[in-house]
C-alpha cells in the first residue's frame, strides 16, 4: 500500500522555487533541495522526479505567480502609460527590496541554463514572447490614442521596453540604488512619450 503523502505539495513547490531563484539551478544541490523542503529525499523524487524536473516546475511556477498577472492587466489597463510605468515600478521595487533583490529567476534561468537546456530555452522563449505581445498591444493603444510617439512601430518600442525590463533585472543584482532605476526609467518612458 503506498504511504500517503504528508506535506502540501504546493508549499514545497514554492519553496523549491524560491530556493532556486536564491541560489540559480547549478548552485542547488539536491540535499539543499532536501534540507530547504523538509521532505525525504525519496518523496523528493516520488513526487517531482529528478532535480531538473522540479526546477521546469518551478519555473512554470513562477510565471504564474509572478509574471503572467502582469501582463494580463495590459489587455484591460484603461491608462497605457500609468501601465507601462508600473512595470517599471514593479521591477524597481523588487530590486530596491532586500527581500526581492535575487533578481527576475526567468531572466537568471535564461542567462544561465537556455544556451544548454532547451527545455529552459523554450519556458523563457515562451514566456519573453508573451510578454513582449502584452506590452506591444499597450503600447499600440497609446499610440492610437496619442499617447505614444509612432515614430516607431509597437513592436519595436514594445522590445525596447522589454529589453530595458530585463537590463533593470540584470542590473538589480549588483547596483539597486534607486537613482539608477529611475534614471533608467525617465529616459525609458520619455522615448515612448508623442
Amino acid at each position: 500500500m503506498a504511504r500517503t503523502k504528508v506535506f502540501d505539495q504546493q508549499v514545497v513547490l514554492d519553496k523549491a522555487m524560491n530556493l532556486f531563484w536564491q541560489n540559480g539551478y547549478n548552485a542547488t544541490s539536491a540535499q539543499d533541495l532536501v534540507d530547504g523542503l523538509g521532505i525525504s529525499r525519496s518523496s523528493l523524487y516520488d513526487t517531482y522526479g529528478d532535480k531538473h524536473s522540479l526546477f521546469i516546475l518551478a519555473l512554470k511556477q513562477y510565471r504564474k505567480e509572478r509574471i503572467d498577472p502582469v501582463f494580463e492587466q495590459a489587455e484591460v489597463v484603461e491608462d497605457v502609460e500609468a501601465y507601462i510605468r508600473n512595470v517599471f515600478e514593479i521591477v524597481k521595487a523588487d530590486a530596491i527590496s532586500p527581500e526581492h533583490n535575487k533578481g527576475c529567476l526567468m531572466v537568471n534561468s535564461a542567462v544561465e541554463l537556455a544556451p544548454f537546456d532547451s527545455e529552459v530555452a523554450i519556458i523563457a522563449n515562451s514566456i519573453m514572447e508573451d510578454s513582449e505581445n502584452a506590452v506591444c498591444k499597450a503600447i499600440e493603444r497609446g499610440q492610437n490614442s496619442g499617447v505614444f510617439t509612432t515614430k516607431h512601430s509597437p513592436r519595436a518600442l514594445a522590445r525596447f521596453i522589454f529589453n530595458s525590463l530585463n537590463g533593470l533585472r540584470v542590473t538589480m543584482k549588483f547596483d539597486a540604488s534607486k537613482a539608477v532605476f529611475d534614471d533608467i526609467v525617465t529616459v525609458c518612458l520619455s522615448a515612448l512619450k508623442a
